[in-house]
């Protein structure tokens, strides 16, 4: 379905052609005043200094043209050269079949669809997950989707954090603890010997001890670093450890991620990129990008125009290891493996903008990947309290990610008891339903925002049935869903439009597809928040305005009940493009 503003531009480029001017005049863009006309183009101002003629008797000789065409209820030209559009309702209601019949409602498809890697959610195995998860994994998830519903192939990986120095924290301080534990003796054999079984519990709380212990106890932290080495060299203890601590861990992640309705097509960790460093090594050796410092080896990536300082990056490390700078080079070769990706977008803090900038260059030098795949590096800003600082804990620590959704659940679930619909629910509909508007609240209180800008976590104002929240979305789509069920969910077609918010609701979901592409080449699900809720207002004015199911005019009274279930799709896509469950009433 080709989109209207597609079609719109190509009708007055035509005209502006016919009329003897630049075709390429012909841009029509949505109205900045939408109280005067629905669309414009203001190429004719562009156009007297390529026609050296006024700009409005440009504008005049095209709109004597356009208004030949029946497209149009209006064509007019307004100041020293606007052309003022509306399309005519016939026009509209064509529009609305076709958008009702297409498989993609309106996105426009990517002409050569491309291969995307979203890289997102990046935990650490064997460290819960906090509030600095959430804005990785649920915008990822979204941008992802984005890349889906425009016709590309996406490909989530979590990219886990199990095989740097963390993990040799851990397997230290367990040492430590159990020096018994047959994982830790040299004559450890993985065919009869055992790890004890590990709780997520416990083997979280063991990293802030031993990162604790690391910065105060020298000799521990060279302990470390060398079982860090020795795991990465293949022992078989800690081997076996490691596998029992990746288990526990990926467990407890998926738990969270599923509570968000995120979800990752691999759970490839930095260690799965390990069978890929003798490889890198070689294609660094061949160009030589290495060069040896203070013992350790690095690839120098600073430019000669630089403005700020560009370390280099650390390849190994002076006693023998490899850090995350160089497991995510050798991820780069794993990916063109594997999937050959046009395009590989990393998520993360912006605080890791100089790191990705160093793996980007060094990458490029190495050619790691061919010169058309394209690195996108998307950091995300900082989610605040409402004092505008950091969120924390009351008694000022990070907030366990498991804390903050049990939070917003419970808060669902007090709003929802008040609700008249629920009042011959259970306590367990209840729950569930509270599950669904609290991760909803916080969702979309997160998206609305520019990924790249910090913004305040107000659980109140995300909750409430008013305002650009994700509760008033799930609110309108479930006023729908009582319209339909009321009508007996009648399959109707839209006949005509009856008024001027008709004509609005129209456009909206006209203009809905374009949105789509402009976020995901702006990789900003803010935009798809953001005409969602547009939508809805739009929707909300057209429902208490009209009596859909006491309408006695037949034609009338389906023609609401097909635009009504038009809205209903449309937001549904927005919500499930944002990784949103919708819900039948609250």
């Amino acid at each position: 379905m080709t989109p209207i503003i597609q079609k719109l531009t190509a009708c007055v480029s035509s005209a502006f052609e016919k009329a003897g001017y630049d075709p390429s005049l012909g841009v029509v863009t949505v109205s900045d005043r939408a109280d005067l006309c629905q669309f414009q183009c203001n190429g004719a101002l562009g156009g007297a200094k390529i026609h050296h003629k006024a700009p409005r008797m440009i504008a005049e000789d095209v709109a004597a043209i356009l208004k030949e065409n029946g497209m149009f209820s209006l064509v007019d030209v307004a100041g020293p050269g606007f052309i003022n559009l509306s399309l005519s309702d016939e026009i509209l209601i064509a529009g609305l079949d076709a958008l009702s019949h297409d498989a993609h409602l309106g996105v426009p498809q990517t002409e050569k669809p491309e291969t995307v890697v979203v890289d997102y959610g990046g935990p650490n195995v064997a460290k819960a997950l906090h509030i600095g998860h959430l804005r990785s994994a649920i915008i990822g998830e979204a941008v992802k989707r984005l890349a889906k519903a425009c016709g590309n192939n996406a490909i989530g990986d979590v990219h886990l954090g199990d095989w740097g120095t963390p993990m040799g924290l851990v397997m230290t301080e367990l040492h430590d603890r159990h020096p018994d534990w047959a994982c830790f003796k040299d004559d450890f054999d993985p065919a009869k010997d055992e790890v004890p079984e590990l709780e997520s519990g416990p083997l979280n709380a063991v990293y802030p001890v031993a990162s604790a212990r690391s910065k105060e106890d020298a000799d521990f932290a060279a302990r470390a670093h060398k079982t860090t080495l020795d795991l990465q060299n293949g022992h078989p203890g800690y081997t076996a450890l490691w596998k029992k601590i990746l288990a526990v861990s990926v467990a407890d992640a998926r738990e969270a991620y599923d509570k968000l309705n995120v979800s990752f097509e691999y759970w490839y960790g930095e260690s799965d990129a390990d069978r890929y460093v003798p490889e890198l090594f070689d294609i660094l050796n061949s160009k030589s990008l290495l060069r040896e410092s203070d013992g350790a080896l690095v690839i120098d990536v600073a430019k000669p125009d630089d403005t700020a300082p560009m370390p280099p990056i650390i390849a190994r490390k002076s006693n023998g290891s490899v850090g995350y700078e160089l497991t995510d080079l050798a991820t780069l070769i794993q990916r063109e493996h594997d999937f050959a990706p046009d395009r590989i977008v990393y998520l993360t803090d912006a605080r890791q903008a100089l790191h990705f900038e160093q793996i980007f260059r060094a990458s490029r030098l190495a050619k790691l990947v061919p010169d058309t795949t394209s690195l996108d590096f998307l950091g995300f800003g900082t989610m605040n309290g409402t004092d505008g600082k950091p969120y924390k804990t009351r008694d000022g620590g990070v907030m366990p990610l498991n804390v903050l959704l049990d939070t917003a659940i419970d808060a669902a679930y007090k709003k929802l008891t008040d609700s008249a619909y629920l009042s011959d629910s259970d306590d367990e509909e209840k729950r569930a339903l509270a599950q669904k508007v609290g991760i909803a609240a916080v969702k979309f209180g997160d998206l609305i925002n520019n990924p790249t800008r910090d913004y305040v976590f107000d659980l109140d104002k995300f909750l409430s049935f008013e305002g650009k929240t994700g509760t008033y979305l799930l609110y309108t789509v479930t006023r729908i869903n009582s319209v339909l069920k009321k009508a007996g969910d009648e399959e109707g077609k839209i006949h005509g439009l009856y008024s001027d918010t008709e004509r609005d609701l129209a456009l909206k979901l006209l203009l809905s597809g374009d949105l789509f592409r402009k976020a995901w080449e702006e990789k900003a699900p803010s935009y798809i928040c953001d005409n969602a809720y547009q939508l809805a207002v739009v929707f909300s004015k057209f429902y208490h305005d009209n009596r859909i199911i006491d309408e006695q005019d037949a034609d009338k009274r389906a023609s609401w009940l097909a635009l009504s279930a038009l809205v209903r799709r449309m937001l549904r896509l927005h919500l499930d493009t944002l990784a949103i469950d919708t819900v039948e009433n609250m």
